[in-house]
């Protein structure tokens, strides 16, 4: 079994039912013990401000703010670098505890030993 998952969304409200898919994923797997590493790209992006995340609705699945804070409370949460720019994010405008990296970092976390990677 891997050690870390690092998870990389790119749905948003775009492609709802993928979108739930990763969040649900990534909670699971820190309430299973597991190391995770979720990365906001695209249209998830917006989910690393405030509020954005308790506007997605999807029926008969888990509430994506939830899900969300589940995994900023054991887990890693990063926004993309270009993602944030190209939407005008700034690190003052993140939820506590979102990072923002780019492609240097998800490249080395994806690289370590005993890690799996998951792109939704």
């Amino acid at each position: 079994m891997s050690k870390k998952l690092v998870i990389k969304v790119t749905a948003g409200a775009d492609a709802p039912e993928r979108c739930s898919q990763a969040f649900t994923v990534a909670a699971v797997a820190v309430a299973s013990g597991v190391e995770v590493s979720l990365w906001l790209t695209g249209e998830s992006s917006w989910f690393a401000l405030p509020g954005r995340a308790a506007e997605f609705e999807l029926p008969h699945a888990a509430p994506l703010p939830e899900l969300l804070e589940a995994v900023l409370a054991v887990g890693q949460v990063t926004l993309c670098t270009q993602c944030a720019t190209r939407r005008g994010i700034g690190a003052d405008d993140v939820l506590k505890g979102v990072r923002i990296a780019g492609a240097q970092v998800f490249v080395s976390e994806i690289m370590a030993d005993g890690v799996q990677a998951l792109v939704y």
